[in-house]
C-alpha cells in the first residue's frame, strides 16, 4: 500500500474542503470528525484497510487543521488591513511590469507578523525598481484573488496613494540572483531572436507571456498547444532531457549534482509556480531513486510534492495551474502507461512509437482535465491529441536550441544569431500549426452549449461504466455513443439559430459590452469589451461558435473605451470579420491606433460612420448613427438601431442624457421593444425623457457582478421600472436571449 501517497492526498483533501467547502468556525470540529471517523473504520474493517483508514482520517483532519492555523497565523494578519490606507514599508521581490495604467511590482511587505507578498501598483516610476530596493509609501490596501494571486503567497494588492521614497536595499543581495539572470536572459533573447519569434521564446523558456502577441496566444490555445507556453514539468523534463543528453545518462550522481540545484534554480527563475515546483520534486525523485536502488513511485512523488506545496501555503489548492498540472500527471499516471501497455507492442517499431505514445498520453492527461478545462476555460480542444502528435518533438527542439541559444549570445552574439535560425524555424512552425489547427471547423466545443454540459457528464457516466463493465467491444461502443451524442447536442444548439427573424443576445462579458445579432445567415456584433481581467473576446468567441457562427458580415465599435473594445484582438484572432465600423473620433488615441492596427493585420477593411449608415443583416436592418457630441468619448459614441418587421431594438452606447436628447432632436426614433441601458445603467444615462420616446417593452443592462462603479445605479432602475419597461442584467442573468420568430 502507498502509505505516503494515502496521507499526501488525504491532506489535499483536507484542505481542498476547507477552501472551497467549510467555513472557518467550523474546521475545528470537521478534524475531529475526521479523526473520529477514520478510528472508526478501523475498528470496522480489516488488515490494510484498517490501516488506510486511519491514515485517511489522519491526513483528512491534518489538512483541515493546518488550513485553519495558516488562515488564522499567516493571512488573518493581511485580512486585518483591507480597506485601509497605511504606510508600508516594502521590498522589491521582483522586476516592475507595465499596466494600462502605470506599473506593478511585486512585494515583501516589511513588517512584524506578515509573512508573505503584496502586488502594489503605482506610477511609471516603478520601472526603475530592482529585486531587493526599499520602497516606502502610502498605498491604498485591498484583497487579491485568491485563485490568481493568494495561490501564489500573494495576500493583498497595494495602490498607490503617494509618491513612494526609492532606496538601495537589498539591491544586489544573493538571493535575487534568480530574478537578475532571467532578467539577462529576456534581454538576450530579445538581442538573438528574429522579432517575430521573441514572445514566443520568453514564453516557452521563462513562462513569461507579456510579449506573446494576442494572436498566437490565442490560437495556440484553440490548438490545445497553450501549455507549451506556462513552465511545467513540459519544460523540467526538456531541460533534464537537454543536461542528461549532454553529460550522459549513465553518470548518475554527476546527474544529480548538476540537475536538481539546476531544477531548483530555474524554479526560481520562472517564478516558483505550483506546477514548476510539482515538476522539481518528482523529478528529483526520478533522479534520486536509482542512487538508493529504488523505483520511482509517479502517485508517491505527485502526493509529495502536494504535501510540500500546501504545507507551504494552503491557498495553493485553488491555483488553476496547479489542479491542472497535478490532473494531468495523475491522468497519465493511472491512465497512460496502462493504456501505452495495451496498444504499444513491442513489434510496432519506432515509427509506432512515436505515434502512440503522445496519442496515449494525451488520452491520459484529459481524462482528469477536461472538467477543469470545461469549468475554467468553457471549451474541450478536440484536436488536442493531434496538436501533441505534431508538436511536442519541436517544442522540445525549440526549447533546447532556444536554450543553447541564448546561453551563447552571452558569450559571442553573432553565433548566437546564427544558431538562433533553427529555434525560431521551430517556433514559427509551432505557430503556423497552432493557426491552422484552431482554423478547422469544430477543432474545439464550447461550454456557452448548455448541452454540453449534460453530455460531459454522460461521457464519464459512460467511461466509468467501461471501466466496471466486461466486453470485447465496450472502449469502441462508447467512443462511437459519445461522439454520436457530441454532435446530437452541437446541432441542437446551433439548429434554433437558423430559424427565426432576428436573435439579439446581449453577452454576458463582465464589466462591459458585447451584444450579437444574428438574422438568417448574417451576423453582426456591436462591441467586445470588458474592463476587468476577463476577456471579452472569448466570451464572444466561445459563444458565436456555440451557435454555429464562424463569420461577423459587421463589427460596430461604439468607442475606444476598454470596456467596450478590449477583447478585439482574441475576437478578431478567432472569428473572421468582413467589415469593422468605427467613430472618427480622438484620432490621437492609443486603443484607436490598436484597433486600425489589429485590421491591417488581419485584412479587413474599415469604415469611419461619419453620417447614417443602414446596413443589410439577412431580413433585417442595421441604422448606425454617427457621434452627435464632440465632449467626452462616452458622449461621442456611435449608437445603433436594428430593425426586422415590427420589431426594434435601440443601443445606445454609454452617451449620457445630454447626448440622448441630441439623438431625439435629430433622428425619428420608433417606439421600441428592446433597448439596451445607457453606459451599463449609470445614473447620467437611459434618461427619462428617452424612455418616455421610444417606451421599450424590456431594458437589457450589460454590467459586471460587484463592479466598482455601481451599475446598473438605482436611480436608473426607478426610472425604467417607472416608464413600464420589464429590465434584465446580465451580471443576474448571463447571456440574454431574444428571438424574434417572425418579421411580422
Amino acid at each position: 500500500m502507498r502509505v505516503l501517497a494515502t496521507v499526501c492526498f488525504a491532506f489535499a483533501a483536507g484542505v481542498a474542503a476547507a477552501q472551497y467547502l467549510l467555513p472557518q468556525r467550523l474546521l475545528w470540529y470537521a478534524a475531529l470528525g475526521c479523526a473520529a471517523l477514520g478510528l472508526l473504520w478501523a475498528l470496522v474493517l480489516r488488515d490494510d484497510n484498517r490501516l488506510r483508514a486511519r491514515l485517511i482520517g489522519f491526513g483528512l483532519a491534518a489538512g483541515l487543521l493546518w488550513n485553519g492555523g495558516h488562515a488564522l497565523l499567516i493571512r488573518a494578519p493581511f485580512e486585518a488591513m483591507v480597506g485601509e490606507t497605511v504606510m508600508l514599508v516594502m521590498e522589491a521581490a521582483d522586476y516592475p511590469s507595465e499596466t494600462e495604467y502605470g506599473s506593478r511590482v511585486e512585494v515583501r511587505i516589511d513588517a512584524p507578523g506578515l509573512h508573505g507578498r503584496a502586488l502594489y501598483y503605482g506610477g511609471e516610476a516603478l520601472l526603475s525598481v530592482e529585486p531587493g530596493m526599499r520602497l516606502t509609501a502610502p498605498v491604498y490596501v485591498n484583497r487579491s484573488i485568491p485563485s490568481t494571486h493568494a495561490s501564489r503567497g500573494v495576500f493583498l494588492l497595494l495602490y498607490d496613494r503617494g509618491t513612494p521614497t526609492v532606496e538601495d536595499g537589498n539591491a544586489g543581495a544573493l538571493r535575487y540572483l534568480p530574478q537578475r539572470f532571467a532578467r539577462r536572459v529576456q534581454q538576450t533573447i530579445g538581442d538573438v531572436f528574429p522579432e517575430r519569434t521573441v514572445g514566443f521564446l520568453n514564453a516557452i523558456l521563462l513562462g513569461d507571456k507579456y510579449e506573446l502577441a494576442a494572436e498566437d496566444r490565442t490560437r495556440l490555445s484553440e490548438a490545445g498547444l497553450y501549455h507549451i507556453t506556462a513552465v511545467s514539468g513540459l519544460h523540467c523534463a526538456f531541460l533534464v532531457s537537454l543536461v542528461g543528453t549532454l553529460i550522459g545518462w549513465h553518470r548518475l550522481r554527476t546527474l544529480c549534482v548538476i540537475l536538481i540545484p539546476l531544477l531548483s534554480f530555474y524554479a526560481m527563475m520562472v517564478g516558483l509556480t505550483p506546477s514548476v515546483v510539482r515538476a522539481c520534486i518528482m523529478l528529483t525523485f526520478v533522479l534520486i531513486a536509482p542512487l538508493f536502488d529504488r523505483e520511482s513511485d509517479p502517485l508517491t512523488s505527485l502526493g509529495t510534492a502536494l504535501l510540500l506545496i500546501l504545507l507551504h501555503n494552503p491557498v495553493a489548492i485553488q491555483s488553476v495551474s496547479l489542479q491542472l498540472s497535478f490532473a494531468a500527471v495523475a491522468g497519465m499516471a493511472l491512465v497512460a502507461s496502462p493504456l501505452q501497455e495495451r496498444i504499444i507492442d513491442r513489434r510496432m517499431g519506432a515509427l509506432g512509437h512515436f505515434l502512440l505514445t503522445p496519442l496515449s498520453t494525451t488520452a491520459g492527461a484529459l481524462v482528469f482535465t477536461v472538467p477543469l478545462s470545461a469549468l475554467y476555460f468553457g471549451n474541450l480542444v478536440l484536436v488536442a491529441a493531434l496538436s501533441n502528435l505534431l508538436c511536442l518533438w519541436a517544442a522540445a527542439m525549440t526549447f533546447a536550441l532556444g536554450l543553447i541559444s541564448t546561453m551563447l549570445g552571452f558569450l559571442f552574439l553573432p553565433a548566437a544569431r546564427l544558431l538562433a535560425l533553427l529555434p525560431h524555424f521551430g517556433a514559427l512552425y509551432l505557430l503556423t500549426v497552432s493557426r491552422l489547427l484552431a482554423a478547422l471547423p469544430f477543432h474545439a466545443v464550447y461550454f456557452a452549449n448548455p448541452y454540453l454540459k449534460l453530455w460531459l457528464v454522460y461521457a464519464y457516466a459512460m467511461l466509468a461504466a467501461c471501466v466496471l463493465l466486461r466486453g470485447r467491444f465496450r472502449y469502441p461502443a462508447a467512443g462511437v455513443l459519445a461522439l454520436a451524442t457530441l454532435a446530437l447536442c452541437l446541432w441542437l444548439n446551433i439548429r434554433p439559430f437558423r430559424d427565426g427573424a432576428l436573435h439579439l443576445v446581449a453577452l454576458d462579458v463582465g464589466q462591459g459590452q458585447s451584444v450579437m445579432l444574428c438574422a438568417g445567415d448574417e451576423t453582426a456584433l456591436l462591441d467586445c469589451g470588458n474592463s476587468s481581467y476577463l476577456d471579452a473576446g472569448d466570451t464572444a468567441a466561445d459563444y458565436l461558435q456555440s451557435v454555429g457562427v464562424r463569420s461577423l458580415q459587421y463589427l460596430v465599435v461604439s468607442h475606444y473605451h476598454d470596456d467596450h473594445c478590449d477583447g478585439l484582438p482574441t475576437l478578431l484572432a478567432r472569428i473572421r470579420v468582413e467589415r469593422i465600423f468605427l467613430p472618427d473620433i480622438e484620432p490621437e488615441d492609443a486603443r484607436r491606433a490598436e484597433v486600425l492596427a489589429l485590421a491591417e493585420r488581419n485584412g479587413i477593411p474599415v469604415t469611419f460612420v461619419r453620417e447614417d449608415l443602414t446596413l443589410p443583416l439577412g431580413g433585417a436592418s442595421l441604422q448606425l448613427f454617427p457621434p452627435l457630441n464632440n465632449g467626452d468619448m462616452n458622449e461621442a459614441c456611435l449608437t445603433a438601431l436594428c430593425t426586422s418587421g415590427g420589431f426594434d431594438a435601440l443601443f445606445t452606447a454609454d452617451i449620457d442624457a445630454l447626448t440622448e436628447r441630441l439623438l431625439l432632436e435629430t433622428h425619428t426614433l420608433p417606439d421600441v421593444e428592446v433597448m439596451l441601458a445607457g453606459h451599463h445603467g449609470a445614473k447620467s444615462s437611459t434618461s427619462e425623457a428617452l424612455l418616455s420616446a421610444v417606451t421599450p417593452e424590456t431594458v437589457l443592462v450589460s454590467c459586471g457582478a460587484d463592479n466598482r462603479y455601481g451599475h446598473p445605479n438605482e436611480e436608473t432602475l426607478r426610472r425604467i421600472a417607472d416608464a413600464g419597461a420589464a429590465f434584465c442584467r446580465t451580471d443576474l442573468q448571463g447571456n440574454i436571449h431574444i428571438a424574434l420568430n417572425s418579421e411580422d
